[in-house]
């Protein structure tokens, strides 16, 4: 019975991180959704009143179906609030809200990460969905033929191009970090500058953003941890006698 030790080391951690994240962000939002705030402004009303104060007068905002599934599309400039956050006046919302906002003030002030980012979303795409899998299928034949045949290049070959590709998802992953820390640092500043929400109410929504936060270093682990697993085993069968 084959025991793979680099799934163990490298993958799993990351994997057992992003459940204990998923349901923190989860158990974190419930918490404060039942907290509502003092001025009674729903999510939507906050968006609108922040893309105001800094003066963005071209973002649409929509509603989207499903729970915490909140996001700003730069290319269509469409801030879409969830069914759980756009009528929601609980400094939870509030909070989700504000943070998509902090996205599309990103947009509006060309932040350098969110820009990258956009650029690296076809790399991230293919790469997610071909690299691993062409990876596998290059150590798995690799290690069906003899290292001194042609073939063993040709494995070699496809095993790379699947790491490569892996890796842009993996770039994509580690950028996403810096620009969604950044939206909820804007997110908590306007929410305090334009007095959106007091001290108290401030503090839930820093739990609730950290919270969030959480769920994207996980995801970005588990990609370093897979990547690094890939080149283990790779490296493993160039080793093999």
């Amino acid at each position: 019975m084959y025991f793979d030790y680099t799934y163990v080391i490298f993958v799993l951690p990351a994997v057992l991180l992003s459940l204990i994240a998923s349901m923190m962000v989860k158990s974190t939002f419930a918490r404060y959704n039942k907290v509502l705030s003092k001025r009674g402004i729903t999510g939507t009303q906050a968006a609108q009143f922040l893309l105001q104060k800094n003066g963005i007068n071209d973002v649409k905002i929509g509603r989207i179906g499903g729970n915490l599934s909140d996001n700003y599309n730069p290319s269509n400039k469409v801030l879409s609030l969830s069914d759980s956050t756009y009528n929601s006046t609980s400094i939870a919302a509030i909070g989700v809200a504000a943070h998509e906002t902090g996205h599309a003030i990103q947009h509006a002030t060309s932040y350098g990460p969110l820009a990258f980012r956009r650029i690296l979303v076809p790399a991230a795409n293919i790469g997610s969905q071909f690299g691993p899998t062409l990876a596998i299928l290059g150590i798995i034949f690799g290690n069906s033929v003899d290292i001194s045949s042609p073939y063993f290049a040709i494995a070699q070959l496809v095993t790379n191009i699947g790491i490569v590709l892996f890796g842009g998802a993996v770039l994509f992953y580690l950028v996403t970090l810096p620009v969604e820390f950044n939206a909820s640092r804007r997110a908590l500043k306007i929410l305090k500058e334009t007095g959106t929400l007091d001290k108290r109410e401030l503090a839930g929504v820093r739990k609730v953003l950290t919270a969030a936060a959480m769920t994207y270093v996980a995801s970005a682990l588990t990609a370093i941890g897979s990547l690094l697993r890939l080149l283990v085993l790779s490296n493993n069968r160039r080793n093999r006698r």
